[in-house]
């Protein structure tokens, strides 16, 4: 199980701490790399061809233009999940809109502005189906997440 997390620009990687912190914990291999799809564009295409077979899922991370996952995704089969981070004009919109609206025949899907976590939840989500342990896996977290809403729910009630 592999998943590959390409940012635009390592300034991106508070917003993926938490969830490479959460596949580590599923024992999923990662790579994080810092490649740009305007500024090292030969240098991504080298580590696309290079991680075709050996990876499931890419996460990308970009801000502003964020043509990062598109561009991924435009060169490769592998699934590809954007995560749009906050930039300094449009507070992540521009982002968003960016990795959200692709052209027909080249699909990402994308998750919330800054949300790494659930790019990650993504790409176990879409791994689950190949490995059946990590679909257990979840069906734990969900059930975790579940049980701390109830105890949430009692301690404000003074149950």
């Amino acid at each position: 199980m592999k998943v590959s997390v390409i940012m635009g620009s390592k300034s991106d990687y508070p917003k993926l701490e938490e969830g490479i912190d959460l596949l580590k914990k599923y024992q999923v291999d990662i790579e994080v790399r810092v490649l740009s799809a305007h500024r090292t564009p030969k240098e991504l295409f080298n580590y696309l061809e290079e991680i075709e077979e050996t990876t499931d899922v890419i996460i990308a991370a970009a801000g502003k233009a964020a043509h990062l996952p598109g561009v991924i995704s435009a060169h490769t089969l592998i699934p590809v999940v954007g995560l749009p981070i906050k930039s300094s004009t449009m507070d992540g919109l521009d982002s968003l809109l960016s990795i959200v609206q692709m052209p027909k025949g080249v699909p990402v899907a994308t998750v919330t502005i800054d949300l790494g976590i659930n790019a990650c939840l993504m790409a176990l989500q879409i791994m689950s189906i190949k490995y059946p342990k990590l679909k257990e896996d979840l069906k734990n977290y969900r059930k975790e997440m579940e049980e701390q809403v109830l105890e949430d729910d009692r301690n404000l009630r003074g149950n």
